[in-house]
């Protein structure tokens, strides 16, 4: 039985179709939904009064805009639906959010914004590392 299912997302296309299918699965199961959004402080570093806190500003107001999309996707199924932003490394930052909340599953988009004709680096690192991930 699936009880708690982790969408991280980062807004892109494959992510807007990872959501919509984990919504989908959810709403089946009577699951609830844990939207994830992580500002990836390992290229940037956590802010402290540069420009780099310009940047990551920004980035937690677009994911604070991606959330929102999901939780809103979410409730019109009658969804219930949590969401997060965390900074630190995508991965590490996911697996360890889908350990603390005991996730059955991770659904994850193929691609993400970065990358248009392979898998993306996180959801290749996740899939090998652990066995609730689905790719969509």
């Amino acid at each position: 039985m699936v009880e708690t299912i982790l969408i991280p997302t980062d807004g892109s296309e494959h992510a807007q179709r990872a959501a919509a299918y984990a919504i989908a699965l959810a709403e089946r199961e009577g699951a609830t939904l844990h939207a994830l959004y992580v500002v990836n402080t390992d290229d940037l570093g956590e802010p402290a009064l540069s420009s780099a806190e310009i940047v990551v500003v920004e980035e937690e107001d677009r994911g604070q805009k991606v959330l929102e999309a999901v939780a809103k996707a979410a409730e019109n199924r009658g969804v219930p639906v949590e969401t997060c932003c965390e900074h630190g490394k995508p991965a590490r930052a996911i697996k360890e959010h889908a350990d603390e909340m005991a996730a059955d599953l991770i659904v994850l988009g193929k691609r993400g914004e970065t990358h248009e004709r392979r898998e993306g680096t996180v959801t290749r690192k996740l899939r090998r590392e652990d066995d609730r991930v689905i790719v969509v």
